[in-house]
């Protein structure tokens, strides 16, 4: 039997230790590279980045000559002319061969071509700019979502910390009750405040649960189960306060920020787009070249010329036709534009709408950047401040607790006035750790717009 329960309790062990080395540990760090790495907005973006590649390589390609080519064989039935004879034939098949290959290259068009090269060199690097942006994105709310779950945790601690503080009262009653010392009803009040912060305490690890779940499906992981996140040392150091003003951070911000480098080659694409519709009233020289060659079966070849009856004609192989068929040639055209149905004037006009338009959205994106990081920094400082009085209150209530405990223990207050002093002190200690995660939020969201990574190192 000894035997049996030995077996039994190695092998609990045993699969206890394979669902926990199925366990993994997450850092911020890695949190955020996993997101970026399987977010479907990322990956449509990199399509959309590689789409905006290949048209800036079309346009490049559009320098080359266009050459293009044919090869037909015809039929024709009934009347047919004999180009060696230059006589008419009578109900005879034909069967004719053509070849032909040519090409045509602008030479001046307006600078339209290289215009349109630089625009879509632009339009490439903005897009590359609005991926960076995403992942920003994407990696200030894998921070946030991190914290909130760092945040539910310790509010989970500080719960079963007062509730075990309640259940060793609940013991330390009972016995003054069975002892006569004290009421019933003292005892079922504080039965009552332990029922309540039972139940807080579920909340809070139900809380713990939905904040789990949000970061993996912000990682795009298919389930939570077997994910947990490290628990760095976090502090704030009231002495040294926010580093710089907004302005200070928005001048280091600004040029590092993909929003703002986006907008800004947005714009410049759009002045290129307008040197290309300019250039749409400038005259189009083109080179063209060609060459050709066919064969009929109704050619003959002059192969003599008899004195009396003229010329004699022998057989005209399909070699012979294609070489001597040769036709080649190079020639220019000049085009250009009178009217064109005012096309042109209207895209100079639209391409000029579309410049004000993106310079509009270049100053809209420079404002948001400053709203978002005077908003953070205001954030910060409140919560700074929050956590300066949190900690003086805590230390307050912590002692008006002891107090209270104390005075409880020899019956000197009731369980009503002894649960009100515990759940102030509670409530301060959540109010404690709302700030400090606040501030440490808001403190790494200024870090990152002043170009420093997202970490929760110490």
């Amino acid at each position: 039997m000894k035997r049996l329960l030995a077996a039994l309790f190695s092998f609990v062990l045993f699969t206890s230790g394979i669902v926990i080395g199925q366990v993994r540990v997450w850092s911020l760090e890695e949190c955020i590279k996993h997101a970026i790495d399987n977010n479907i907005q990322i990956k449509q973006q990199e399509i959309q980045t590689r789409f905006q590649q290949n048209s800036l390589d079309l346009s490049k390609l559009k320098l080359m000559p266009a050459i293009n080519g044919s090869a037909s064989h015809n039929y024709s039935f009934g009347r047919a002319l004999d180009e060696t004879t230059y006589q008419f034939t009578e109900e005879q098949t034909v069967q004719s061969n053509n070849f032909y290959i040519g090409g045509t290259l602008t030479l001046f068009s307006g600078l339209q071509n290289y215009n349109t090269i630089q625009k879509n060199k632009y339009e490439l690097l903005a897009g590359q700019q609005d991926l960076q942006n995403i992942k920003d994105n994407i990696a200030l709310s894998v921070a946030l979502a991190y914290l909130q779950i760092l945040l539910n945790k310790e509010l989970v601690l500080a719960t079963e910390s007062q509730l075990e503080i309640t259940i060793q009262q609940i013991e330390k009653t009972q016995k003054l009750v069975d002892a006569g010392s004290l009421a019933r009803g003292n005892l079922l009040e504080i039965q009552a405040q332990a029922a309540k912060e039972e139940l807080q305490l579920i909340n809070l690890k139900n809380q713990v649960d939905i904040s789990i779940l949000n970061i993996s499906q912000l990682l795009e992981l298919q389930t939570p189960e077997g994910f947990e996140i490290a628990t760095p040392l976090l502090s704030v150091n009231t002495a040294e306060g926010i580093s710089g003003s907004v302005n200070d951070i928005y001048s280091t911000s600004e040029p590092l920020r993909p929003e703002i480098k986006s907008a800004e080659l947005k714009l410049t694409a759009r002045e290129f787009d307008l040197k290309t519709a300019v250039g749409g009233r400038s005259p189009r020289l083109t080179l063209s070249n060609s060459f050709s060659t066919g064969y009929s079966d109704i050619r003959k070849k002059v192969i003599g010329i008899d004195p009396l009856t003229g010329p004699e004609y022998g057989k005209y192989s399909f070699a012979d036709q294609l070489n001597d068929n040769i036709n080649y040639g190079i020639g220019f055209s000049l085009s250009v534009p009178i009217l064109n149905g005012w096309q042109v004037n209207k895209n100079i006009q639209n391409s000029k709408l579309n410049i004000e338009n993106s310079s509009y959205t270049l100053e809209a994106s420079k404002k948001q950047l400053y709203k978002n990081i005077q908003q953070a920094y205001t954030d910060a400082t409140a919560a700074l401040k929050k956590y300066d009085s949190s900690v003086k209150a805590v230390e307050s209530m912590q002692e008006a607790f002891r107090y209270s405990e104390q005075k409880f223990d020899v019956g000197m207050v009731t369980s009503v006035e002894y649960n009100a002093a515990k759940s102030s002190l509670l409530n301060a200690q959540s109010q404690l750790a709302q700030a400090k995660y606040e501030y440490v939020f808001k403190t790494k969201v200024l870090d990152f717009y002043k170009g420093l990574p997202l970490t929760l190192g110490n």
